[in-house]
């Protein structure tokens, strides 16, 4: 029997140190559309701007998959903001050996080093990308029964263990705490105020904190159990965006909607011209870029996220 947690944390360096997930099991904004990661770029290069344009900043990416967000976000620093693309330096925070080879191929050489954890990149003025990353973070369950349980994992079932939790909360309702996230954002925030920059988070979850049961798997784009093959599929759970920013003495921008988020950057301009540069793919990047934004598809369930100093300006996209 081991806690929630544990048995996730587990799984995912089961999971992710394949390194096969994206596209076989899930996929993710960049494996969408090209203009995905090109915003995101340009967005971090009016965020150096704003920080008064250092001689040398860093630029890292947590949870960086296959690298496709951060190859497209350089092609458009380098076409768009030369400037940003001279004093970057690029650092991906990734534990695992096969992404770290996909990451190392796709990117031709632009990182500057690998790190196991954020607490360990160079110090200095930063921007930070965390792109469906704290959703794969893991996760302890509780759940009110007369008195609060913890939720374990034994033989592919939850095994309920009294708990001190002491949250106030209805019969029945079921509240999750991810200790290690918010772990990353005081630690990161602390570096931003003290250091300067900014750390920009799109995943998927509430504005508000608040109770549910939010635990799930992905294998082969179907949901499956979490529990039954760790390892094997992708467990994730919903960020708590409320939780992150109270966790981090940074100043915080949002959440709002990533669909709104994405639409201010720009993103179905660029899908439009992306598309009249190939007519033959225009509908699929045009399909992709509505899947982005519209309610519907990822635009309202997915947040965007800001955790900057305190001097900051408001940050490009999350102007009122």
């Amino acid at each position: 029997m081991e806690r929630l947690d544990h048995f996730m944390a587990r799984a995912a360096t089961a999971y992710y140190g394949k390194g096969d997930g994206i596209g076989q099991d899930f996929t993710t904004a960049p494996e969408m559309s090209q203009a995905f990661g090109e915003c995101l770029g340009l967005w971090a290069a009016v965020t150096w701007q704003s920080m008064g344009s250092p001689g040398r900043v860093i630029l890292a990416e947590l949870g960086p998959g296959r690298g496709t967000l951060m190859a497209d976000a350089l092609r458009a620093v380098d076409e768009v903001m030369p400037a940003f693309a001279r004093a970057l330096e690029l650092h991906l925070v990734e534990t695992s050996p096969a992404l770290r080879a996909a990451q190392a191929a796709k990117l031709h050489g632009c990182v500057e080093a690998w790190h196991t954890d954020a607490a360990s990149l160079p110090r200095g003025p930063a921007i930070l990308i965390a792109n469906e990353f704290f959703d794969a973070l893991p996760i302890r369950q509780f759940i009110k029964r007369d008195r609060w349980q913890e939720r374990f994992v034994a033989e592919g079932s939850f095994v309920e263990q009294p708990s001190d939790y002491g949250e106030p909360g209805p019969e029945g309702s079921i509240r999750e705490i991810g200790e290690a996230a918010l772990a990353i954002a005081a630690g990161v925030g602390q570096r931003l105020t003290r250091q300067g920059g900014a750390l920009l988070i799109l995943d998927y979850g509430p504005a508000e904190s608040g109770f549910g049961d939010t635990l799930q798997a992905l294998r082969g784009n179907a949901p499956c159990d979490p529990l039954a093959t760790p390892g094997e599929a992708d467990i994730t759970a919903h960020v708590d965006f409320a939780a992150l920013a109270r966790a981090s003495d940074a100043t915080a921008h949002g959440p709002l909607p990533m669909g709104l988020f994405l639409q201010r950057l720009g993103l179905m301009a660029r899908s439009a011209m992306l598309a009249r540069a190939a007519p033959a793919q225009a509908g699929a990047i045009l399909a992709a870029a509505q899947r982005l934004v519209s309610p519907e598809g990822m635009g309202r369930l997915f947040k965007a996220m800001v955790l900057a100093h305190p001097a900051l300006p408001t940050p490009a996209g999350f102007e009122a």
